[in-house]
């Protein structure tokens, strides 16, 4: 449940426009529900972390994922399941019509809004190196834009044809946070954070010949890049690229308020 859903709903209750017992029946899962007897869904991770629970899809049938977006409806503005595949995408939409796919990244949701708008201020730019990162570049973009925050995307300007990607420093001159993904050697995470002004977050992907071990050699060359100001997420984790872009932004954002209102209480 968001922050602002249970706002709503105590504020209901106190105008008598809902009765204790409807707000006790709302509320009566409010740590978590238990879903068949294969999922516990966490519906008070908003109210802790900022971001609701998200469905990962490998390892779970079409009919659990069914009942686990079902079961998450209606208390977030948007309800995701990563790395679903078309196939299994279509199983999913015979039962719920109404369900977004987002194929490049492999990700279902539903929405508040079909074209989901920033929410919350500042930008995540996400750059990838070659078009076959494109899956993990995009899993990061359309997880921000569903959690409410603008997207920048720069894609297939890997170090290679460097010349690419310094033809976009405005690109990175502007971002707030930087997503940098890349497979083979990785080396464009230690690029761009050479030369940006913001937290840089590395993805290594699985992309590369063989000597590449799966992503093992650009995640070992990020862990050792002598840039600084670069945190490193795990081999094709765009999501929790994502997610700590946006954790970043919303802590710059709540630390900007409370200066504000520190700055504000001093000038009374």
């Amino acid at each position: 449940m968001e922050p602002e859903i249970l706002q709503k709903l105590l504020e209901s209750v106190a105008a008598g426009d809902v009765s204790p017992s409807s707000a006790l029946d709302k509320l009566k899962h409010f740590d978590f529900e238990q879903v068949g007897d294969f999922a516990k869904i966490d519906h008070h991770r908003t109210l802790r972390t900022g971001f609701p629970e998200v469905i990962w899809g490998p390892g779970k049938t079409p009919d659990q994922i069914v009942d686990i977006i079902e079961a998450m409806r209606g208390r977030n503005s948007a309800v995701m399941a990563t790395r679903i595949e078309p196939e299994v995408f279509e199983q999913l939409q015979q039962k719920i019509p109404d369900l977004c796919y987002y194929q490049k990244a492999r990700i279902c949701a539903i929405s508040a809004a079909n074209s989901p708008t920033p929410q919350h201020p500042g930008t995540v730019t996400i750059i990838s190196a070659g078009t076959a990162d494109l899956s993990v570049a995009e899993e990061a973009a359309v997880t921000a834009e569903l959690c409410g925050f603008q997207v920048r995307r720069l894609w297939d300007v890997g170090v290679a044809g460097i010349h690419r990607l310094l033809s976009n420093r405005h690109v990175i001159a502007d971002a707030d946070v930087l997503i940098a993904v890349a497979g083979m050697e990785g080396a464009l995470a230690s690029v761009v954070a050479g030369l940006a002004d913001c937290p840089v977050i590395a993805v290594p992907t699985s992309v590369g010949y063989g000597a590449s071990f799966g992503g093992i050699a650009p995640l070992l060359t990020m862990l050792n890049s002598c840039a600084a100001g670069v945190g490193v997420v795990n081999i094709d984790n765009g999501f929790g690229a994502a997610i700590l872009a946006c954790q970043i932004l919303r802590t710059a954002g709540r630390v900007g308020r409370m200066k504000e209102g520190e700055n504000g209480t001093e000038g009374e």
